[in-house]
């Protein structure tokens, strides 16, 4: 959109009975500007109890003029328009220069104020942000020569206009709000590039990749590398974070030591892992999934108001949330997998859970009836089942109130599975 089309228009403002045009700064100037103007007082008087009697129809404000339809005393309608001189570009530079310079003057500007040290600091290198004297040029369908009561009457009613957005003023001036504050995006970042880190682009040739590992572990005169920290026998205990005064607004003071107290544990236990013989060649766990860390954290026994917010949070219902603890306790992520995992093993791993099943029970031991479904084999006539992992463990299930609930670790033999004290019929 082009400069000569920017344009607002604003629906006819309700009657100001007992109240002021203008409450901003540059309100008030602008009504200065006019009442300074005008020659015929007793005009202004009319226009403005026009205005506030609201008869003043919807406004129209462009670059260089308002335009609106404003009713006389015998309702009869008159086109009036205020024409206020646009800046030329050498003046807009130097404004949007001063503007630019100033991170309070954007700031004021994105808030909709306009601080009175904006209009000086523009005054000063020659640009007159606000109207003076003879500024406002009257046109009225009156035809009158100077400001009548109409042309007053929008006046008076742009001013309400005005101290909600002084981006209106600026409008009149030639620019609309979406272009300046455009204008002064690129001129910011122009000023702040100097200060900025290189980019990609702007870097210098690339040093040199260095050395392979390998190679400078290899090399002779290396430095020895440092002994490894010793082992931590207990995890510390974090700073507690209540005061006497109340916290911020949604920071659970509560939930922030529990997760502090929680990393001094598992910190305590990744360093354990590291210092483990044959930690190097151990693969590396797999990230945690946001449900399997929320299971992680229930199951490390929070206050009860934190397991209810975990409860409430993870968008599963408190019998999922359990029964999802009761895996991890029994065996992490891997037994988190199987609870909540259904699946058919291929020819291979089924033809090896068989055996297993086959060589579970001695000869003189009575095998029980066994209904396989996928990777889950069900006790016939008991709330009895195992279920086969990726693995190839089993992990024992006991139903509990019409539910299969986690009842023991994995081990390698089902019948040892199906006897683990959970699951005893």
């Amino acid at each position: 959109m082009s400069r000569a089309e920017v344009e607002r228009t604003f629906a006819a403002l309700p009657p100001a009975h007992g109240r002021g045009f203008a409450g901003t700064w540059w309100g008030r100037a602008w009504l200065k500007a006019l009442e300074d103007t005008a020659l015929d007082g007793e005009q202004l008087k009319r226009g403005r109890k026009q205005a506030r009697e609201g008869a003043v129809g919807a406004v129209c404000v462009r670059p260089g003029r308002v335009t609106g339809v404003v009713r006389d005393r015998d309702r009869t309608p008159y086109r009036s328009d205020v024409l206020l001189r646009e800046f030329t570009e050498a003046e807009w530079d130097r404004l949007l220069g001063v503007v630019a310079d100033r991170s309070g003057h954007i700031a004021a500007l994105l808030d909709r104020d306009m601080p009175p040290q904006l209009a000086e600091d523009a005054a000063a290198v020659g640009v007159e942000l606000l109207p003076g004297i003879g500024d406002l040029e009257p046109e009225c369908g009156c035809e009158a020569w100077d400001h009548c009561l109409h042309t007053a009457a929008l006046c008076y009613q742009l001013a309400r206009l005005l101290d909600e957005d002084p981006y209106l003023l600026l409008l009149m001036r030639g620019r609309g709000e979406r272009e300046l504050l455009d204008e002064l995006q690129v001129r910011s970042a122009a000023r702040a590039a100097p200060y900025l880190p290189p980019t990609a682009e702007d870097a210098s040739p690339a040093a040199p990749e260095g050395v392979p590992a390998r190679e400078a572990f290899a090399a002779p005169g290396r430095p020895p590398l440092p002994a490894p920290p010793p082992a931590v026998a207990a995890p510390g205990r974090p700073p507690a974070l209540a005061s006497g005064t109340d916290p911020a607004e949604g920071l659970d003071v509560a939930a922030l030591e529990f997760l502090a107290a929680d990393a001094a544990v598992r910190a305590r236990r990744l360093l354990a892992e590291a210092l483990s013989p044959g930690h190097a060649s151990s693969p590396v766990p797999a990230v945690l999934t946001v449900w399997q860390d929320t299971v992680r954290l229930a199951a490390a026994g929070p206050p009860a108001p934190i397991a209810a917010r975990l409860a409430a949070g993870c968008g599963r219902d408190r019998a999922d949330l359990a029964r999802a603890v009761r895996a991890w306790e029994h065996g992490g992520a891997a037994a988190l997998t199987v609870l909540e995992e259904e699946w058919t093993p291929d020819a291979a791993a089924l033809a090896r859970a068989r055996v297993q099943l086959a060589a579970a029970w001695e000869e003189d031991e009575r095998a029980p009836g066994l209904r396989a479904a996928g990777n889950r084999w069900t006790v016939v006539g008991a709330d009895l089942q195992v279920r086969y992992g990726r693995d190839g463990r089993w992990w024992p299930y006991r139903k509990e109130h019409g539910r299969w609930w986690p009842a023991g670790p994995a081990g390698h033999d089902p019948a040892a599975a199906l006897a683990m004290p959970g699951s005893d019929g």
